[in-house]
């Protein structure tokens, strides 16, 4: 009996010491949304720099990817730039998982062409129509006469969601088009092909490719605080239960003053 209590006591003790020694290695997993990764990636590095105790893995993968990795407990911290959806809430609370969503910023997701096509403007009815596969030719809105390539993102992507949802009304895209895992290949693959249509997130908009406005409306932090601008969302960063200890505080740094800062040189639209 005596031996039964003290190996007990044993595996305790050396349960709490593993588990001291994990809090004071201070390692935080985020995984998920490619959307919220240049945020993510900043603010890893400045909290990183203010707290060197603490080493922080980074991954992307898409928004399901980062909420499955919440409810499968992979992960400290899931991105996401959609929010969480019915059967994604159903499989974590058979889990035992409590997903909890936490607002960091805002952004517009923007439709981008080759920067020699003509074209500065399209409708979000000619938007659904050009990924409805209907309009296939940008003669059709105002351009060239040259084939439209579409191009989408894959359906594990938030932008993806929103995407279906705010242009599309919830129908398909067509198959014909062509798909990327990410933001920076959506940019790659517009900035070489001359007939290309995509949708990127703000912060990925760079001189490789030509933003065009929607409803006669740029795509900026201006138009999205003010409603103006018809395709924007927010995004988030999910855990499982309310965040403790080195989640808990990460999460306080990005809504503080300075963490919002630098969501802003990120690309990305601060809360305030």
């Amino acid at each position: 009996m005596k031996k039964s209590i003290w190996f007990t006591a044993l595996l305790t003790a050396l349960f709490l010491a593993a588990s001291v020694t994990m809090a004071s290695a201070g390692r935080l997993v985020i995984k998920g949304s490619t959307t919220v990764l240049p945020i993510t990636q900043k603010i890893s590095e400045a909290y990183m720099a203010a707290n060197p105790e603490v080493k922080i893995s980074l991954s992307g993968g898409g928004s399901g990817n980062g909420i499955k990795a919440v409810i499968d407990q992979t992960s400290d911290i899931g991105n996401s730039s959609r929010f969480i959806k019915g059967k994604e809430v159903k499989l974590a609370v058979e889990k035992g998982v409590l997903p909890v969503p936490h607002r960091i910023a805002l952004d517009c997701i923007v439709p981008v062409a080759h920067p020699g096509n003509p074209v500065t403007n399209l409708t979000l009815d000619q938007l659904k129509q050009i990924y409805l596969g209907k309009i296939t030719n940008w003669k059709e809105v105002g351009g060239s006469d040259m084939k439209i390539v579409v191009i989408s993102r894959d359906s594990s992507s938030g932008t993806f969601d929103a995407w279906k949802s705010l242009v599309m009304k919830k129908e398909r895209v067509t198959p014909r088009a062509l798909t990327q895992p990410s933001n920076g290949g959506l940019v790659t693959q517009v900035a070489t092909t001359k007939g290309a249509i995509a949708y990127i997130a703000l912060g990925y908009l760079n001189d490789e490719v030509k933003a065009l406005d929607v409803n006669g409306v740029k795509g900026s932090a201006e138009t999205t605080l003010n409603g103006r601008y018809p395709i924007s969302r927010p995004l988030f960063m999910f855990t499982n239960g309310w965040p403790k200890g080195e989640t808990l505080s990460f999460i306080n740094f990005i809504l503080s003053q300075k963490g919002q800062g630098l969501v802003e040189e990120a690309g990305s639209i601060p809360l305030y």
